[in-house]
Order: structure tokens, then C-alpha cells, then sequence
């Protein structure tokens, strides 16, 4: 399951560090209430598009 996840990270890498940069901005930086909003929404909307695309848990 690692390996799928670390394949579908190197698969995209623009969503990757886009992903990646907004998570620890939102954990260290702790932006101004409505922009952190949007950056939740963002970060939401990345993980179902990524749980989606690797489907893990499909047999």
C-alpha cells in the first residue's frame, strides 16, 4: 500500500507540491482565518482527488 501511494505521489508532482506546500503552510503558518479556509478546501478537494485516483483499498 506504501508503494502506491509513494508511485501516485511521483506520478504527479505538481499536485504533490502543491499538496505538500499547502499542508505545512496551513500546519506552520497559520495564515489569516479565510485564506486558511480556502487552503483547507484546497487540501480537502486534493485528497479525495488522490484517494480517488490511487483507490487503495480496491482489490
Amino acid at each position: 500500500m506504501f508503494e502506491k501511494i509513494l508511485n501516485g505521489f511521483v506520478d504527479h508532482p505538481i499536485l504533490t507540491s502543491v499538496f505538500a506546500t499547502d499542508f505545512f503552510i496551513l500546519l506552520f503558518h497559520r495564515p489569516p482565518f479565510l485564506f486558511s479556509l480556502v487552503m483547507f478546501a484546497g487540501l480537502m478537494g486534493m485528497c479525495m482527488y488522490f484517494g480517488q485516483k490511487l483507490a487503495l483499498f480496491k482489490n
